[in-house]
């Protein structure tokens, strides 16, 4: 599991989608091999979620076409 502290700050990002209203969102860090991590915004210390980069990428088409 990839802890918190050992991902840079700088290689979290938000969603084109996310405002910075305080609501619901995830970040993902980026230039971490082999995963992609993913965390709540809200709780940037908190627990994270890895998975592959093939999941990640099946994923995405279903987030988008569920979005506002």
């Amino acid at each position: 599991m990839t802890k918190p502290a050992s991902i840079p700050e700088e290689n979290w990002r938000s969603s084109s989608y996310s405002q910075s209203n305080g609501g619901e969102c995830i970040q993902v860090a980026h230039g971490i091999a082999h995963t992609v991590p993913i965390r709540d915004s809200k709780n940037p210390t908190g627990p994270i979620l890895v998975t592959s980069h093939t999941s990640w990428t099946a994923f995405l088409p279903f987030v988008k076409a569920t979005t506002v």
